[in-house]
């Protein structure tokens, strides 16, 4: 009977791992007329262990420039701009921890500045920030760190709401894959930009 114990054991843990996976959505969500256009109809579902967690559509091509000579920075993309849209269909997180109301969000890339405010936040300084649709009409905008934050905080957080981006780990495209003991990572080839969001996890420290 000792002897069981162990194996049991494994398999209760097995029955409550928190893994999630990916789904295609074939179809963009309803989004007023700017952004509409914009938008790849090919989307991505990350499910969990209680059902969807989130839904993101990525835009048909994320405007990039040269790379920064920060090494610290990994994507080439200009601050404030349009990545795409998430949505909630429950409440759901940021990468802060902070709740997150059921809805639809875009999706803005930004730095983090270098000061003490934001020292050993991440690794990186490269993050996309959350904002509802509703207050963030312009899709061509390009909001500097300051606005982008006060847009962000409508999402109703005390901070802003943050996911962290990075380079993919593996070459295969879509894919949805575990890092470290909690973190799971979206990777997408947008165009020619390969790119990885950190859609479930929250950061240490």
């Amino acid at each position: 009977m000792m002897k069981r114990l162990p194996f049991l054991l494994l398999l209760a843990l097995s029955a409550f791992a928190q893994d999630y996976k990916l789904e295609s959505i074939s179809s963009s969500p309803a989004v007023p007329s700017p952004y509409s256009s914009l938008l790849d109809a090919q989307g991505y579902r990350v499910v969990g262990p209680k059902g969807p967690w989130c839904e993101v559509w990525f835009l048909k091509s994320i405007p990039t420039g040269p790379k920064s000579t920060d090494e610290a920075i990994v994507l080439p993309i200009a601050q404030g701009t349009l990545m795409g849209i998430l949505r909630f269909p429950a409440a759901g997180a940021d990468r802060r921890g902070q709740v997150i109301k059921p809805g639809l969000y875009t999706l803005r890339y930004s730095n983090f500045p270098v000061d003490g405010a934001h020292q050993g936040v991440a690794p990186q300084r490269d993050f996309a920030l959350i904002t509802p649709i509703a207050s963030d009409p312009d899709p061509a905008a390009t909001p500097d760190f300051g606005a982008l934050v006060e847009m962000s905080r409508k999402s109703g957080t005390a901070h802003p709401a943050v996911l962290s981006l990075e380079l993919p780990g593996g070459t295969t495209f879509p894919a949805v894959a575990k890092e470290g003991d909690s973190d799971w990572a979206l990777s997408v080839k947008v165009g020619n930009l390969a790119l990885a969001i950190i859609l479930v996890g929250q950061a240490g420290g």
